[in-house]
């Protein structure tokens, strides 16, 4: 090779050899940021050590881009942001400017995301054009979240879908899936991103993902936070607006997309409803900030190259789409977070309205109910060859089915570690009590609740959670936190602080110390303590007898009724289904 070039310096006139040098450094710079991806022609990922240091290449390349470090993951290793500003500026902080934050790698075996987002920012950074259309907003993408994930290559655990050759896996380096611990933060991964997500605050949130639901002619289809949850103006804007104008700006460049399929090994032939992301999801925890989420979900069975293409425009499209309405979408959202707090209510709980709904043309697959030659029993088989367009019905609005009256303030305990150190990650407003002091407040005692029989994500998650209200004068001691609910994350509050609400932290099981009760009575002794107790109270003695006569199961379980005396009586233990977080109403 050298003296090959040696050969080309005698033979072509010093003018003709520097043509020659500019067009082997732009090689070489070209080589420098052409991905993985890009080098396998569509059938290779980059892994996370590459990933990281391809974007640290770029931002040493261009001024534009900052690698920033935030947290430890649970790998170890720290969780990577890459910031794109014109300006160079890096404050986003900037009013002036919109936010938008994506996050690939989630499940490191859906790495579309991952090689999309490379590209992209190379293109942007790379192209005058792009850079000027982009000066107005910051481009914040999280190279790879789910590190230990990634780091766990293999090529099997996606056994249905089409590439790429390796992937990582979903769960993270202890076993954690990721889009469920947005809320109860038990990975060190979702406390560097909530430091993420609210350092950025975006107006638009995007996660990358694919989808195993089931057969469709959909390359992308495009998952949108309910808008209901948004509240009016936010919600309007979404669903009026935002969806409208990026589903038209993709159509315009050939790429018809679907919204999410919510439909898991069947055809939605008559319908189907869009998911209802609750907090515990990506896009869910983002409108509790009142910030647009989108989840982009490629189909399992397109060939990698062209997801990977289909991702990179839907990522662009959004960027477009964002750049243009940025700083109307911060003013909206604020105006959002004032409204919560003016209304007296509050919804903590969601149900499909199935009086509306709208006409949507379903591009699918025929398909069969035929014989399993494994099992001889029937299964779902798709026809690739016989596609069809079907109107169906499309279910995206929901109604509150639940709701609970808005306090001004909570009261918690210094005690309650793990509460307030979420609080405090997610930048929610509380004062600590100078002194002790003894306050009227309205009192939770949790009522019922039922728990899930298997373990979910590391817990036994409670749900169908009821309380009983009470005004009690309760006790606070200085270093005990007061904490408004006229601040701009009240629905964070609202959500994990009521122990109704889907995602509460009760419902994660951050309190059931409190369920299970430490004292109690030996029934010989306490049997001659209890004649006592219903002789001096008439009333407890005729609600005891009454229950006798109208439940046949209790009039025949001596302890059960022993225990209903105990309960209502001064012994009982004071703690025992005693929620410790209280509410002041006025």
């Amino acid at each position: 090779m050298i003296k090959y070039f040696t050969f080309f310096i005698v033979l072509f006139s010093p003018t003709v050899f520097s043509q020659v040098e500019d067009k082997a450094l732009d090689s070489i710079v070209e080589n420098a940021f052409k991905t993985p991806f890009e080098k396998s022609e569509g059938v290779v990922t980059a892994t996370y050590e590459q990933t990281i240091l391809y974007y640290e290449n770029l931002a040493d390349a261009h001024p534009e881009i900052k690698v920033k470090k935030i947290g430890k993951t649970d790998a170890g290793l720290p969780l990577h942001l890459v910031i794109f500003d014109t300006d160079q500026v890096f404050n986003l902080n900037d009013k002036t400017k919109g936010t938008i934050l994506i996050n690939n790698g989630i499940h490191p075996g859906e790495p579309d995301g991952i090689d999309a987002s490379m590209m992209l920012l190379r293109d942007i950074v790379e192209s005058k054009q792009l850079k000027y259309k982009f000066k107005d907003l910051f481009i914040c993408i999280i190279p790879i979240y789910n590190v230990g994930g990634s780091l766990n290559i293999n090529s099997t655990s996606r056994v249905n879908q089409n590439g790429p050759f390796t992937y990582g896996f979903r769960g993270n380096a202890l076993n954690y899936d990721l889009n469920r611990d947005f809320i109860k933060n038990d990975s060190k991964n979702a406390k560097a991103f909530t430091e993420i997500f609210q350092m950025t605050n975006p107006e638009i949130f995007v996660e990358t993902h694919v989808s195993n639901s089931t057969d469709y002619q959909y390359t992308p289809t495009l998952q949108f936070t309910q808008h209901n949850k948004l509240g009016k103006k936010l919600g309007d804007f979404l669903y009026h607006k935002m969806i409208p104008d990026i589903e038209k700006r993709l159509e315009n460049k050939k790429l018809i997309i679907s919204p999410f399929i919510n439909a898991f090994n069947l055809v939605p032939k008559e319908g189907f409803s869009q998911l209802l992301d609750s907090p515990r999801y990506s896009t869910g925890y983002a409108s509790l900030f009142n910030t647009i989420g989108l989840r982009i979900e490629t189909q399992m069975l397109r060939p990698y190259k062209e997801r990977v293409e289909n991702t990179y425009e839907m990522l662009l499209t959004i960027l477009e789409f964002g750049n243009n309405y940025g700083t109307s979408l911060s003013d909206l959202r604020e105006e959002e977070a004032k409204g919560v707090y003016s209304k007296n209510e509050y919804p903590i709980h969601w149900e499909v309205d199935s009086l509306n709904h709208k006409i949507f043309d379903f591009k699918g697959y025929e398909s069969e109910i035929i014989k399993s030659e494994i099992t001889g029993l029937d299964r779902l088989k798709f026809d690739r060859n016989r596609p069809f367009t079907k109107k169906i019905k499309y279910y995206t609005n929901y109604k509150p089915s639940k709701e609970i009256i808005i306090p001004k303030y909570y009261l918690i305990s210094k005690n309650q570690e793990k509460v307030l150190e979420r609080l405090k990650l997610n930048k929610i407003v509380m004062f600590p009590l100078k002194k002790n002091v003894a306050m009227m407040v309205e009192s939770y005692i949790i009522a019922d609740y039922k728990t899930t029989k298997s373990p979910f994500e590391g817990h036994y998650l409670h749900y169908d959670t009821t309380v009983n209200k009470t005004f009690r004068n309760q006790n606070f001691e200085a270093g005990d936190f007061l904490i408004p609910t006229n601040q701009p994350r009240i629905k964070y509050l609202l959500e994990t602080l009521e122990p109704e609400a889907t995602d509460s932290f009760f419902n994660w099981n951050f309190f059931d110390s409190i369920l299970q009760q430490k004292e109690n009575f030996s029934p010989y002794v306490f049997e001659d303590l209890a004649i006592e107790l219903l002789d001096e109270n008439k009333d407890l003695k005729l609600l005891f007898e009454t229950k006798k006569k109208t439940d046949t199961i209790f009039s025949k379980d001596s302890y059960a009724q022993l225990d209903f005396i105990y309960q209502n009586s001064k012994y009982a233990e004071k703690s025992y289904m005693q929620y410790p977080i209280y509410r002041v109403l006025k």
